[in-house]
This record gives structure tokens, C-alpha cells and sequence, in this order.
């Protein structure tokens, strides 16, 4: 092997760092008994090390790159070109020109080959950079083959590549080009597979892609492919398009586009047995490989050849249930208002904390619902239970059970016990349970405190896991459901009879504004309270607008400013009793607003600008107010009609029992919540022993251990490296992937659909939880931290938790991507009298930041205004 040009069939997945990702992969492809690839050998990394950095002029204008921001897109255009210009004019070493002319010989000197870049950070497992790096087809001749050598060098630096790295975080100077050099296969049709069919994400479908002559014209999208589908070895569907032209070998060089005669254009380019061949070879790559696999082949006189595979990144991984059973998986984080990725330590907590069992794939959860759909008996229940909890959920199941033969029937009887999400309530609560429920939790939570700090080691690990149980029986209590129910049946009673009664609309809306105990609509009004105290204080203001996200020395710097010791001490107040909270807080590794006050920042400053002192309690009195007026009001018009006393006198009970335990809903939750941060307090101190000791690098290894792991690695004073090390890259390639809410073993994705024709043409459909209408700006949120919203602004997010309600009292209404009626923000929504729509697909992508909108939170659909 030479340092600067090795064989590809001397190559394999243990040499990316020699001949990048698509060298190396090609080399393995050339490992696979029967599989044909075509010829040819791989320039090195290390000879564009020699040639990049050993040019000072080089060297000088990556280091300029390194300065740029990723959106800044004049800068990259102009930087990048002059790098390119200058890696394309630099001398090629003459025992690197030899080396590959050597090879050249050896593989034909006077044959066309194709000129293939391969940069090591290409065709990984966690990022593809497929179409990022140029390629050349039917270059021929030692000068010209040197010519394109040099600039695939210089094609790691085209715009969209230097874009790409930029928002990957890819360091420019570390950036290495490897390039591939092959024997031209001369085509009669080419193109691409796919082992999972791209669409629906189903692994047992695959999907050819076909086009006459060179795949170029699919790759640039010249031409339209025919498309064929396959399962179990049997075509299932193709459309063949018309094909007009196809791009060919040039004698002289390069490619060019050749007219198709007309008695060939309605004709498919593969026969049904062609595309049969071609995923049979597909299956044995993946195999290899053990992923599904995005395939380039071509297919020549000799059959088919494979010229390029890398991993389909964009798939969603498939829950491991470890039998060969049909599975249907629910999102938990669709549930619970959290579809980030969690850490390990988060995930096994999670899957402790919860009644069913759950699965996880890319740092999510999921619960199999398939024994409840395939039962008789349990399939409506499950469909309207998930569906009350986030309607897509609901519409995507009833689309497993009737596209049929994915959920085996089950015998009547088959399936016995409730939904998820316990029993239905029944008779008539006692409201002076809640106070029991909450003093109960309250004293819990003061022994557990005070338990936890006389545990140490794996002993505390153990302490942790059992007190999960009693974590459970507060958060499971039998009397708290019954609570929780008796407001939504009541909600929902509401809305229907006063609809069928009085054709009014979402009535339950209203009459909850203002409910009294609920902890989450609490925690924002206290914030304005908060305000209030340090709006008086110019200087505490001045202080406050300086800090950044994870800047937490401002509490100890308002000890200097005038006004500032009070300030602090309101905070302080304010965390001792909600700084358990935090964004995505079912997920124990997050950091709690006590751990990075820093994150409430932008929202005091933004209370103080926006609103004049006593805001808390005028919205409170307002909210109420307005329940109180609609509650005369319905009652009014309810004794006009016949059999008017008793349906006034239903109503009343409905409307007392909505506004007396709507509140409760949000208090277990805060309940575990506080129970997390107690565990997280006791085991990070643990952490930073272990780090003294040495058996932890960093305190926050303890995150990317499971509670189990983590126990034995007390006990054993052992730790696995390379384990911590590839969960945290693991972790990071998590984030790109959007889980979906409903997939089944096979891979395939169920979305769900609203199924509605009643909204105006271009209106984003979701589902109204809290009525209204509103039109506004909109303010586009991904990241809590990075809110600016001024009063009369539409929130536009994925999801909110319990954490973003402090935001909600600036906010005009609501917008999100994930929630259903009885989700927090829903709830907090309908008591602050937030018009809000939640579950619109894709809403932070079709909305953009600064847009007019208007919010119809009545009828569940928003209108871009321009």
C-alpha cells in the first residue's frame, strides 16, 4: 500500500481516516461475495494533507473560514472560492503524480474513469454528506485525471460544504479529501435504492429509483425516475415516467444529453425481474453493513455494478423488542410534551418512574399498543384515549388498524385491563381529597429530602430506586384520577351540551380561566410579581438585560447594584419553590431553573418592559371575571329554554365541578418533578466524589449511564470509556432525528391527519384547546432561552411543557407542533385566556419569525396573513 494511492480492493470501514467515507465504503462493498464494483484505486487523505497544509498560502485562508458564521453567506461564497482557486492552482508533488499515475497504468491508462471525492466526515452513520463534495464522470488521460483530482481537494471547500460544516460544527483545518478513481461503467440504465422505502420508512420495503443512461440526470434532478416498489422479493408497485432525454458518456470527455427515441420513452428502464435482482443485492448489502443503506448502482453489459452505499440517516431507528412479534409504538414524549432526545440516565428514571413498559430508540421512548388494537375489546378505548391525549396519535392508529395485516386480530376477550391513563372516573369526587393529596406529596417529599443525604455510593443508587416507589404511589394515587377525570368529563359535557343547547361553541374555555390551584398557571403570575419588585430598580434592570444564558454569577453580582439584595431575594423565593422546573424537566439530566437561573432571565426583563406593576393580579381578577360573566350568561339562557331549571341546574354542578378540580391536573406532575430534582441533587454530588476518586472524568458522565450501570459502577469503582464515548456521540446524532408519533416494527411512520375540509385554503390545521381569536406577530421559539416576545405577539414553538408558562402572560395565543385538549399547555392556555392551537405539523417551519398570523383557537386553525 502507498502512502498517497491504494486499490480500493485493498480498502475497507477500518481505513475512513485513509480514504474517507466513500472510499472506505466502496471497499467493503468490493468485500461482499458476488457484488460487483467497478475497478479503480483511491487517492489518500494523505496526499491532500501534503498539498492543503503544506501550502502556507492555503493554511492562511482556512484559518478565514474558521471566522465565518454559517449564515453569513456573502463571506462563505467569497472565502470559499478563493480557497478552491488556490488548492486547484497549487503544484501537484511529483512522487504523488507518479504514485497515481502508476495505478493508472495498472488499471488502464487509456480508459475513462470517474473522479469521486471522499471526505472522511462522509457517508457516517450520524451525518451524510452526500452531494456536498463534487464528482466527475468519464474523465480520461494522466493530466486531466490529475486536473480533477485536484479539484475534488478543492470541493471540501464549496459553499455548500463549508455551509454544512459550519452548522455541524465541523472544524475547516480538520477537514480531510480522500478521492475515489474508477473505471466509467458505460450504462444502459442507473440509479438509486433504497433498502426502507424513503416515504413511509418501512424497512421490508425497498424502492428503485431508474433512469436511462448515467445516474447524473437523477442525482441533479434533470430527469423524472421511474419508481419501483418491492416487498418480500414481489414488485408491488412502479410508475414509469416518460424519458425524453438521458445523459451519456462524451468521447471527448465528460458527459452529454442524448435525445431518447420515442418508441422508447413509455418504456420502463429495468424489467420486473431487474428490479427483483437489484433488491435481492440491496438486502445483502444492508445486511452487511447491518443498516439500511441508500444505493447508487449502474447497470452495464455485465450486470449490475455498485458504485456507491452509505447509511440512510434520515430514518427513524426502529424500537428493539427482541422477537420477531408485530409492534405498534406510541411516542411517550407526544404525551408528555418532550420529543427531545433524552440522555440514558433520563430514559432508565423515565421507564422506573412509569407504569407500562416502555421502549426506546434515538434517546426516546415508546409504549407497544398492539395487543390493545388487535383485542375487540381494547381498541376503541386505546384510539380515543391516545387520540383525547393528541388527535394525531388517534388518527394514525385508526390508520394501522384499517390498512389491516399489520395488528392480527386477537379473539374477543383476548385483551383484558384499561387504557393507558388508568380507569375512568366514577361518582361524584370529594374536593377535600386535593388537599390531602398535596399534603401527602408535601410530606414525602420533606422525609426524602432529608433521607437521601445520609446515602452515599451504590447504596445511594438503591435508595433512589426504591423511593421510586413511593414516587409512584403519589403520582398513581387511586384518588388522584378520579380528580383529574372529573374536570375533563366535565369540560367536555360542557362543550357539547352547551353546543347542543345553546350553539355555543368551546363554552369549557372560558368557565376555566382563573381556576384556582393550579400550580403551573401560578408559576407564571408569580413571576410578574417577581417583576414588580425589581421594576422599581433601574439599576437591577441594567444588571439583569447584561446576563446571558448559563451567566449565573448575577445573583451574587446583585449584591453591588442598589436594590439588587431584595431582588435576589425575591428570585431566591421564587426557586426554592419552582426551580425544580425546567424545559424537557421528565428528563432528570436537563438542568433545573435552581442549577441555571440564568434561563428566567429573559423572561423577568421581559415582564418588567411589558407590563406596569400588578399585572399578576389584574389578570387574575380579569380571568376570573370573564368565567364568572360566561357562567351568568350561559345560566341566563339555559332557564329560557324548556326544561330550563334542570339544565341550568346540571350546568351549574358541570361548571362548579370544571373550575374546582381543573387546577389539580398540573400538581402530580410538579410532585415527580420535585422528586427528580432531589434524586439529581444527591447523585450529582455523588458524581463529583467520584470524579475526586477518579472514576469518572467529569461530573456529568453520570448522565450517559442507566440507574442500573450506574449502581454497578459504584459498587465496582469501574467505568466503561469508550461506552460514555460513543453514548455522547450517540446523543448528538439523536438531535437531528424527528421521532414520530406512531411506528411499527417494520419501520413504518403514522403520522396522523385532521381529516377537515372546513378551513380556508392555506390555513394550518391543528386542534383547538382554548378559544378565541387572535391576530398577531409571530415570534418563532425553538429554545426557551432565546424568547423575545413583546405583548400581543403569537408563541409559535414545537412544544411547551410546564417551564413555558411564564412566557404564556406575554403571549397573545399559542401555537405548537405537539399537544392535545388536556396537555399543560392547553390547560394553562384555557386559564389565562390564551386563544391556542396546538398539534399543527410542522408549524416552526411553515410559520416564519416575524410573520402576521391569525390564531382561530375556537376552531382549531391558523391563517398566514402575509
Amino acid at each position: 500500500m502507498s502512502q498517497y494511492v491504494v486499490d480500493i480492493q485493498e480498502i475497507g470501514l477500518e481505513q475512513v481516516a485513509v480514504a474517507g467515507g466513500k472510499g472506505a465504503r466502496l471497499g467493503e462493498l468490493a468485500r461482499i461475495p458476488g457484488l460487483r464494483v467497478p475497478p479503480g484505486f483511491c487517492v489518500t487523505t494523505a496526499a491532500f494533507t501534503r498539498v492543503v497544509q503544506g501550502d502556507p498560502g492555503i493554511r492562511a485562508r482556512l484559518d478565514g473560514l474558521d471566522r465565518l458564521g454559517p449564515d453569513d453567506a456573502a463571506a462563505i461564497r467569497e472565502h470559499s472560492a478563493d480557497v478552491r482557486r488556490a488548492i486547484e492552482d497549487a503544484a501537484i508533488p511529483a512522487d504523488l503524480a507518479t504514485a497515481v499515475e502508476r495505478s493508472l497504468a495498472r488499471h488502464g491508462a487509456d480508459a475513462a474513469y470517474a473522479v469521486r471525492s471522499s471526505a472522511t466526515a462522509e457517508d457516517s452513520e450520524g451525518a451524510s454528506f452526500a452531494g456536498q463534495h463534487d464528482s466527475y464522470l468519464h474523465v480520461a488521460g494522466r493530466e486531466s485525471l490529475l486536473r480533477h483530482v485536484a479539484r475534488c481537494w478543492a470541493s471540501a471547500f464549496t459553499e455548500r460544504a463549508v455551509s454544512y460544516r459550519l452548522r455541524r460544527g465541523v472544524d475547516h483545518g480538520q477537514a480531510q479529501m480522500a478521492v475515489v478513481v474508477q473505471r466509467m461503467v458505460v450504462p444502459h440504465a442507473a440509479g438509486v435504492l433504497f433498502t426502507a422505502d424513503p416515504v413511509t420508512s418501512n424497512r421490508r420495503v425497498s424502492c428503485v429509483e431508474a433512469v436511462l443512461g448515467l445516474g447524473d440526470a437523477l442525482v441533479s434532478g434533470q430527469v423524472d425516475p421511474d419508481v419501483f416498489k418491492v416487498r418480500d422479493d414481489r414488485l408491488v408497485t412502479a410508475a414509469v415516467a416518460t424519458k425524453r432525454v438521458a445523459v451519456r458518456a462524451s468521447p471527448s470527455g465528460g458527459t452529454r444529453d442524448e435525445p431518447v427515441a420515442a418508441d422508447r420513452q413509455e418504456r420502463p428502464a429495468l424489467t420486473d425481474a431487474q428490479v427483483v435482482e437489484l433488491v435481492r443485492l440491496g438486502r445483502r448489502i444492508e445486511a452487511h453493513f447491518g443498516a439500511p443503506q441508500d444505493v447508487e448502482w449502474c447497470l452495464g453489459s455485465g450486470g449490475f455494478a455498485i458504485v456507491q452505499s452509505r447509511p440512510i440517516t434520515t430514518l427513524f431507528p426502529v424500537p428493539e423488542a427482541g422477537d420477531d412479534e408485530p409492534h405498534v409504538y406510541v411516542s411517550v414524549g407526544h404525551q408528555q410534551m418532550m420529543t427531545d432526545p433524552m440522555r440514558p440516565l433520563g430514559l432508565s428514571l423515565f421507564q422506573l418512574t412509569a407504569m407500562p413498559r416502555m421502549y426506546e430508540a434515538a434517546g426516546r421512548l415508546f409504549v407497544d399498543v398492539a395487543p390493545r388494537l388487535a383485542s375487540p375489546d381494547s381498541r376503541a378505548a386505546v384510539i380515543d384515549a391516545l387520540g383525547t391525549s393528541d388527535p394525531l396519535i388517534g388518527d394514525a392508529l385508526r390508520s394501522v388498524v384499517d390498512r389491516g395485516g399489520l395488528v392480527p386480530d386477537a379473539p374477543a376477550g383476548g385483551f383484558a385491563g384499561p387504557p393507558p391513563g388508568g380507569p375512568p372516573a366514577t361518582g361524584e369526587p370529594d374536593p377535600a381529597v386535593i388537599g390531602e393529596l398535596v399534603a401527602a406529596t408535601e410530606a414525602s417529599l420533606a422525609v426524602l429530602e432529608r433521607e437521601i443525604r445520609t446515602h452515599s455510593g451504590a447504596a445511594l443508587v438503591d435508595f433512589v430506586v426504591a423511593d421510586l416507589a413511593e414516587g409512584r404511589e403519589r403520582l398513581f394515587d387511586p384518588r388522584s384520577m378520579p380528580l383529574i377525570m372529573a374536570a375533563m368529563d366535565a369540560s367536555i359535557w360542557l362543550n357539547a351540551r352547551m353546543a347542543e343547547w345553546l350553539g355555543e361553541t368551546n363554552a369549557a374555555d372560558v368557565l376555566t380561566q382563573s381556576a384556582p390551584g393550579n400550580i403551573t398557571s401560578e408559576m407564571g403570575l408569580e413571576l410578574l410579581d417577581v417583576a414588580d419588585a425589581i421594576r422599581p430598580h433601574p439599576e437591577v434592570v441594567a444588571l439583569l438585560e447584561r446576563v446571558r444564558d448559563g451567566d449565573d454569577a448575577f445573583l451574587d453580582e446583585l449584591a453591588d447594584v442598589p436594590g439588587g439584595p431584595g431582588a435576589r431575594e425575591r428570585i431566591e423565593a421564587y426557586l426554592d419553590r419552582y426551580g425544580v422546573r425546567c424545559v424537557g424537566e421528565i428528563d432528570i439530566t436537563r438542568p433545573r431553573w435552581r442549577e441555571r437561573p440564568s434561563t428566567l432571565v429573559p423572561l423577568l426583563v421581559a415582564n418588567v418592559r411589558n407590563f406596569a406593576p400588578g399585572e399578576s393580579r389584574r389578570r387574575f381578577q380579569r380571568g376570573r371575571q370573564e368565567a364568572a360573566a360566561k357562567e351568568r350568561d350561559l345560566l341566563e339562557r339555559l332557564r329560557a329554554l324548556p326544561d330550563g331549571a334542570q339544565k341550568a341546574a346540571e350546568t351549574q354542578r358541570m361548571i362548579d365541578r370544571v373550575r374546582t378540580f381543573s387546577g389539580y391536573r398540573e400538581y402530580p406532575k410538579f410532585g415527580l418533578i420535585s422528586r427528580y430534582a432531589l434524586y439529581k441533587r444527591a447523585l450529582l454530588e455523588e458524581a463529583e466524589r467520584q470524579v475526586d476518586a477518579g472514576v469518572l472524568r467529569e461530573r456529568d458522565d453520570v448522565f450517559f449511564l442507566t440507574m442500573q450501570e450506574l449502581g454497578e459502577a459504584l459498587r465496582t469503582g469501574e467505568v466503561d470509556d469508550e461506552l460514555l464515548t460513543e453514548r455522547r456521540r450517540a446523543f448528538r446524532s439523536y438531535g437531528a432525528l424527528t421521532p414520530p408519533r406512531v411506528l411499527t416494527s417494520e419501520g413504518e411512520v403514522f403520522g396522523g391527519d385532521y381529516r377537515r375540509d372546513d378551513v380556508p385554503d392555506g390555513a394550518l390545521v391543528g386542534l383547538a384547546v382554548s378559544g378565541g381569536t387572535v391576530e398577531g406577530r409571530a415570534r418563532v421559539v425553538l429554545d426557551m432561552t432565546d424568547a423575545s416576545l413583546e405583548a400581543g405577539d403569537v408563541l409559535v414553538t414545537a412544544f411547551t411543557d410546564p417551564s413555558w408558562s411564564p412566557l404564556f402572560v406575554t403571549a397573545a395565543a399559542l401555537v405548537t407542533e405537539v399537544g392535545g385538549l388536556m396537555t399543560h399547555g392547553a390547560v394553562v392556555a384555557r386559564e389565562y385566556g390564551l386563544p391556542a392551537v396546538v398539534g399543527v405539523e410542522g408549524a416552526t417551519r411553515r410559520i416564519r419569525d416575524g410573520q402576521r398570523v391569525r390564531v382561530h383557537g375556537t376552531d382549531g386553525f391558523v391563517e398566514l396573513l402575509d
